[in-house]
C-alpha cells in the first residue's frame, strides 16, 4: 500500500514539474486516446441504432464487445440492460442493472429501470426501495418521482382491495378503491 502511494506521489510530482516547464503532461497509458474514444462512441451509437431497429442479437453482440473492451464503462453496460429489457429478458436485465449499481450506486437512471423491472414482476417493496434511493440520489429526476407515485398508487390499490375483502361493512374503502383504480387505469 505504501509503495502504491509513493508511485502515485512520484507520478503527480512528475506531472507538476512537466506542467511548470510548459511541456504537455504525458497521457495515462490506461486512458484511451482521442481516436479510441471516438471509435468507442461510434460503436456505442451503432449499438443504440441496432436496438432502435429491434435487432437485438446484433445489438447484444456489439455491446458485449464494448463491455469486454471496457468492463467498467457505464454506457455500454446500461445499454445492455436496455437491450435485455426490450428483448423481454427481465431477469437478465435485473442482473445487469444490479451489477451496474453495485459499481456505481449513484446512477439514478439505472435504479429507476431496475425498479420498473421489479414492479413488473410484482416485487413492489423492492421497486419502492429502488425508486426512493433514485430520488434521494437525484432529487430533480422527475421520471423516478412519477414512477414512485405510480407505484404508491398500485400499492394503495392492493391495500384497498385487501380492506374490502376483509371488511365487507367498510363504506369508504370501496370508494377509495374505485378512485385509485381509475388513476391506475389512466383515467
Amino acid at each position: 500500500m505504501d509503495r502504491l502511494r509513493l508511485s502515485l506521489a512520484a507520478l503527480l510530482l512528475a506531472a507538476a514539474a512537466q506542467a511548470s516547464s510548459g511541456q504537455p503532461a504525458p497521457q495515462d497509458p490506461r486512458e484511451p486516446g482521442e481516436a479510441e474514444q471516438r471509435a468507442y462512441a461510434q460503436k456505442l451509437q451503432e449499438a443504440r441504432q441496432l436496438l432502435s431497429a429491434k435487432k437485438f442479437d446484433e445489438a447484444t453482440v456489439r455491446v458485449d464487445a464494448l463491455v469486454k473492451e471496457r468492463p467498467r464503462e457505464i454506457q455500454a453496460r446500461f445499454l445492455l440492460g436496455l437491450i435485455q429489457t426490450d428483448e423481454g429478458k427481465t431477469d437478465d436485465a435485473i442482473a445487469t442493472f444490479r451489477a451496474l449499481l453495485s459499481d456505481y450506486p449513484e446512477l439514478a437512471e439505472a435504479r429507476n429501470n431496475l425498479a420498473v423491472l421489479l414492479a413488473h414482476k410484482g416485487e413492489y417493496a423492492q421497486a419502492r426501495d429502488e425508486l426512493e434511493r433514485a430520488v434521494q440520489t437525484a432529487p430533480s429526476y422527475a421520471v423516478a418521482h412519477e414512477n414512485l407515485g405510480d407505484l404508491y398508487a398500485r400499492l394503495a390499490e392492493e391495500q384497498y382491495k385487501r380492506t374490502v375483502d376483509l371488511d365487507k361493512r367498510n363504506r369508504t374503502a370501496p370508494q377509495k378503491l374505485k378512485l385509485v383504480q381509475d388513476v391506475n387505469a389512466g383515467r
